[in-house]
């Protein structure tokens, strides 16, 4: 095996596309299981389809928790990764855990087992999600290509969303829920099998711990020094630009993930009274068949604008200016997913005692979506540039640490307002959630150039 990675004949290498298509496998499994929590929890244990009859706010507590805790274990993933353990070797463990657990939710007949399913996948996402896209960011070898790079690499993990929640969960009508957990873990096996035939398109990237610095855009000098010398003051000043940012980003994903909840919940339909079918689900005729085509809209607009954002970035980096900084981006995002609360209210003001249109479901997507697309794609790429070798790992499994504050944060929130928003009080509630999540990007905006500072520190 070589020292170098295979490249295409045009674009980015060949092992790129190795990895980004590990997060389609990977992401089809996760999103399909993310929105069939939610609903199959919340379904009556009597339905047809299988259901274990909790309310929407406990549903919804668990699979906020399935997502809680696969964010949270990347970052002991990233530090055995820094310093013990081959990241590829992470990666493949990682995906076999993955698959397993979903075997046993699959097998599942109480909430024991459901809960050990996501132990389970808790864990191997832990091995398998930053260490992933730790090799992948070493295909390059000028960071300036990161930023684009990673934007198409996110339209892979979003045409894994799409296929699952727009078509694998079309099984469940005729299968039953719980069939959809066999297909993600037969998903995860294949995955595994996918990143090791593939293991000669990545060269000897990846296969030392990232602590021995294998980035050929940093040079040689810094990578021996970076290895024995302690953190500079430069470094630290950009740790805590990456901590900044992550946190900040937090305040994105308690809106985006309470949205689901919303949308699920009072906008869709179920087989339980815990859905309140504020929303007509149909399109120009045609009867929408589960809600979890309001996560297809969220992938399909990803998908999309993945390249396209990938070219403005590109052009943008082009600029003697450069490109607009990792803070501006977050900031513009969390102000359009508080916008996407205010679409919400006007929603709900509009249908009055009927069913709103779908269009509206519509435009809240697309406004988290846009929102998502412009800076959660390009974390992994600041951390990738800005991160100290010997914390690179570590700090790629850190940034997901943003949602799993908020998925700790937005279930109870949900909760305290379920019953007030039922008895009338939505408006009001989500009018106030909107302007203090506007307020929030407005600030941050303002704040940026100070910010920006701490991650130019030399």
């Amino acid at each position: 095996m070589g020292n170098t990675a295979t490249k295409s004949k045009k674009g980015y290498p060949f092992g790129f596309y190795a990895c980004a298509l590990g997060f389609t496998f990977e992401r089809c499994a996760f999103y399909t299981v993310k929105w069939l929590l939610a609903i199959w929890l919340a379904t009556e244990t009597t339905s047809s389809m299988g259901g274990m009859g909790l309310s929407s706010v406990e549903a919804g507590q668990v699979s906020a928790y399935f997502v809680a805790f696969t964010y949270i274990t990347p970052m002991i993933g990233g530090y055995l990764a820094d310093y013990w353990v081959s990241p590829r070797l992470c990666v493949v463990l990682g995906m076999i855990l993955m698959g397993v657990g979903y075997l046993i939710g699959w097998q599942a007949s109480n909430m024991t087992l459901v809960w050990v399913m996501i132990i389970f996948v808790s864990v191997g996402t832990g091995l398998f999600k930053g260490n992933l896209s730790g090799v992948n960011s070493l295909m390059f070898d000028d960071q300036d290509e990161l930023n684009s790079a990673f934007s198409v690499q996110y339209s892979f993990v979003n045409i894994g969303s799409f296929i699952g929640t727009t078509f694998v969960v079309l099984l469940a009508d005729s299968q039953g829920y719980q069939f959809l957990l066999l297909i993600a873990g037969a998903l995860l096996l294949i995955d595994a099998v996918w990143f090791l035939a593939n293991g000669k398109s990545l060269g000897d990237k990846g296969k030392q711990p990232f602590k021995k610095d294998q980035r050929s855009f940093v040079d040689k000098e810094k990578k021996s020094a970076e290895e024995t010398k302690p953190l500079t003051s430069g470094d630290k000043k950009r740790i805590v630009a990456i901590v900044i940012v992550t946190l900040f980003s937090a305040i994105f994903w308690i809106a985006w993930y309470m949205s689901y909840n919303v949308v699920y919940y009072y906008f869709g339909f179920g087989d339980s009274s815990e859905f309140l079918n504020w929303a007509d689900w149909s399109l120009f005729g045609w009867q929408i068949p589960q809600t979890s085509y309001f996560d297809s809209l969220n992938a399909l607009t990803c998908i999309v604008l993945g390249p396209v954002f990938a070219v403005v970035w590109a052009k943008m980096a082009a600029r003697p200016q450069g490109d607009m900084s990792m803070f501006k981006k977050t900031a513009i995002g969390i102000f359009l997913v508080g916008l996407s609360y205010v679409a919400m209210v006007v929603a709900n003001v509009i249908r009055g005692d009927g069913q709103c249109s779908w269009f509206w479901v519509i435009l809240i997507a697309l406004l988290m979506s846009v929102g998502e697309m412009i800076f959660s794609p390009l974390g992994n790429s600041f951390i990738s540039m800005f991160a100290p070798a010997k914390l690179m790992g570590f700090l790629l499994g850190f940034w997901p640490i943003a949602v799993f504050i908020a998925t700790l944060i937005y279930p109870n929130l949900y909760g305290a307002l379920d019953a007030g928003s039922r008895a009338g009080n939505f408006n009001l509630y989500y009018s106030i959630i909107a302007a203090v999540v506007i307020i929030c990007g407005v600030l941050l905006y303002a704040f940026s150039g100070k910010l920006d500072k701490l991650a130019d520190e030399k």
